[in-house]
């Protein structure tokens, strides 16, 4: 007969919100100094090499998006439209980018 092993995983979830106790959050600190190949992965499958060939970043990513209005010059409206339809999405994918480029400075 074979004897059970117990198994010492804990699974921890915490609460929208809780902050962590201080017991805890030393706990953090002692595995975020921990080097790489000190973490135990035995329980975790490796992945076939190309499992990743068709991944792409942010596919399921919606930001919330909010009705505004927004009034712009006749011109540049002209031009976005001129593309085709989705110049609303035009004007956000332009802000996007530029308020990135603002960021990373």
């Amino acid at each position: 007969m074979k004897k059970q092993m117990k198994s010492k995983t804990t699974v921890y979830e915490p609460s929208a919100g809780q902050p962590l106790t201080a017991r805890q959050k030393r706990e953090v600190q002692v595995l975020a100094r921990l080097p790489e190949n000190a973490v135990d992965t035995s329980d975790i499958p490796e992945l076939p090499p190309g499992v990743w060939k068709n991944a792409v970043r942010g596919k399921w990513y919606r930001p919330v998006k909010k009705a505004v209005s927004i009034r712009l010059d006749a011109d540049v409206l002209a031009w976005l439209r001129a593309q085709g339809s989705g110049y609303q999405t035009r004007v956000n994918t332009l802000l996007r980018k530029r308020m990135l480029e603002e960021i990373r400075k």
